[in-house]
């Protein structure tokens, strides 16, 4: 199997997980390259449920070697919260089985605080951040004060950042945010004792991943959110604060362009999207409850109800020109049962013009009217459809229209959330 990167094409929540679980099988070596554990991946095994928020999802398999790049931002007691219910689950997690990049940098208490008292302090203009600290550890990391894991293994580097750090932070959240203050000691202490804890899982992820290239071994690469919450390329500024697009591999991970050989771009059968921003397919009449209450259509970080909407194939389209796509992994089909009728969206219209790229201006999205193509629906279960002759004709259908109008094959649909509930159209290679 090549190398492969996994990104989704939507707000992020496409059931990446599920499909980062089933190449997982062909792979050598899971490395997920951006984002924190504002992200999280949930997959069903055998009937139990994991959620993952930042150790790769190909953990779940004992013979992979899982490893967490340097374009994370990584909350050290997440990090090992994580890793002591895998352990409690029986699943072992050693630094055999898993590796952090000594370059990825570090989520502060300061960064949660700021965060938090930021949101609050907008009121209605909120982001709709998750106030995981996420946005202001990648501040810091531009503006090169950034805490990394390495320094969380060496006392002196450790005091000597966090004290300069608070001495600013500390002004901001007073004076600006009217906010608490923050201790340097406590936060000292307990950043020690974690990094005495993760020391033996600190390495230089780039240099094992050349060392696995060498050797000829498989890579799957997983990115966490969506590309339309790219820094650079998504809705800003209701976005997340890394790059969730294919090419964020190289740079997240430590590795050249010429070692990615495909890209399989995750899209939910229909469309939904956390927190605020413009959204053009949005539904809020019965069917969008109908389709978020089959989904269990809710954040695996926040608990928060997503907002669910038709499938955006402009939303889509801009992901395949984005990323590069090969191929597409259709998830949540079977959710979308029951339905007399379903509506694709192909096209805005803008001021009485039809676009086929999402705007920029939010103002502009804001206005669009979507242009739909509606399709009959199905009403039998397809959850144990083994292959794509199996689904009803109509759920047949809605597939090729989604292929037909973003001109990337589909590699694997998803028919239910169990392992065994995927049909393989073909293995991306």
């Amino acid at each position: 199997m090549p190398n492969i990167v996994v990104v989704g094409t939507q707000w992020g929540d496409e059931g990446k997980g599920k499909v980062v679980d089933l190449l997982t099988a062909r792979s050598d070596l899971v490395v997920r390259f951006q984002g924190g554990n504002n992200a999280g991946h949930t997959l069903v095994v055998d009937g139990k449920q994991f959620i993952f928020h930042i150790i790769p999802s190909g953990i779940l398999y004992e013979d992979k070697k899982c490893l967490i790049g340097n374009g994370l931002v990584v909350d050290p007691g997440v990090l090992l919260d994580e890793i002591a219910k895998l352990k409690a689950a029986g699943i072992s997690v050693g630094p055999e089985r898993l590796s952090l990049s000594d370059k990825a940098h570090i989520i502060m208490p300061y960064h949660k605080a700021i965060d938090l008292a930021r949101e609050a302090a907008k009121g209605k203009a909120k982001l709709g951040t998750t106030g995981r600290g996420i946005g202001p550890c990648y501040e810091d990391k531009v503006a090169r004060i950034g805490v990394r894991a390495v320094d969380l293994t060496d006392p002196e580097v450790l005091e000597e950042k966090v004290r300069i750090n608070l001495k600013e932070k500390n002004f901001f959240l007073e004076k600006f945010l009217g906010a608490e203050p923050l201790d340097a000691q406590p936060m000292l202490d307990s950043y020690l004792a974690m990094g005495e804890k993760l020391g033996p899982f600190i390495t230089d992820v780039s240099v094992e991943l050349d060392e696995a290239l060498k050797n000829q071994k498989n890579i799957l690469f997983e990115g966490a959110q969506g590309t339309h919450l790219d820094i650079d390329h998504g809705t800003f500024p209701y976005v997340t604060s890394s790059n969730p697009v294919a090419g964020s591999a190289c740079a997240g991970a430590g590795i050249g362009p010429k070692q990615l050989h495909h890209v399989v771009g995750i899209v939910k059968a229909y469309t939904t999207r956390v927190g605020a921003g413009p959204f053009v397919t949005e539904l809020e009449d019965e069917t969008g409850d109908y389709i978020q209450e089959r989904g269990k259509e809710f954040g695996a970080t926040t608990g928060r109800r997503r907002r669910c909407g038709w499938l955006d194939l402009v939303v889509v389209g801009d992901s395949v020109r984005l990323n590069g796509l090969d191929s597409l992994a259709i998830t949540k089909l079977d959710i979308l049962t029951g339905l007399k009728s379903l509506k694709i969206c192909v096209g805005y219209e803008i001021d009485g013009k039809k676009v086929r790229q999402r705007p920029t201006s939010l103002k502009r999205m804001a206005a669009a009217i979507p242009v739909y193509e509606e399709m009959p629906g199905w009403q039998d279960d397809i959850s144990g459809a083994k292959e794509i002759g199996q689904l009803p004709e109509a759920a047949r259908a809605y597939i090729n229209a989604i292929e037909t109008i973003t001109g990337v094959p589909v590699s694997i649909v998803s028919v239910g959330p169990g392992r065994n509930e995927t049909i393989i159209v073909k293995y991306p290679s």
